[in-house]
């Protein structure tokens, strides 16, 4: 397993591009519109994906400004499977809130599982290919 990225919801994403691009050095890496979701996700790092992990700046359209408390989302892993990643998991102790699946508005497979906090870890499939 590696770390993916870690998100944080940001209440705009101009701004936030501007800070982590220009003020931090980062690039950004993709950026996608969700428009069922009305949400964007935007990636940025300091090198490519598949070898950096990244930030995920998640933008809610209609949500401008959150509290600190709530801004941050979740770390991820990539696994190679999701299944056995999971049932290996349980059978440790731990605690899987989400079975896997696509992700809402999307086709990217992924589960969440709980750490003693109550913080959240996304699994995400890695592709196969």
């Amino acid at each position: 397993m590696r770390i993916l990225h870690t998100m944080l919801r940001v209440g705009d994403l101009e701004k936030s591009l501007d800070f982590y691009t220009r003020v931090i050095g980062m690039k950004l890496l993709r950026r996608k519109d969700y428009p069922d979701g009305k949400f964007t996700l935007a990636f940025v790092g300091f090198g490519p994906e598949d070898t950096h992990p990244a930030l995920e700046l998640t933008h809610n359209w209609d949500t401008s400004k959150y509290d600190l408390g709530n801004a941050y989302g979740h770390i991820a892993l990539g696994v190679n499977d999701i299944h056995g990643t999971c049932d290996a998991i349980r059978k440790a102790g731990g605690k899987v809130v989400r079975e896997p699946g696509p992700m809402k508005h999307g086709t990217t497979v992924i589960a969440f599982v709980e750490d003693p906090d109550g913080y959240k870890v996304e699994l995400i499939q890695q592709s196969t290919a």
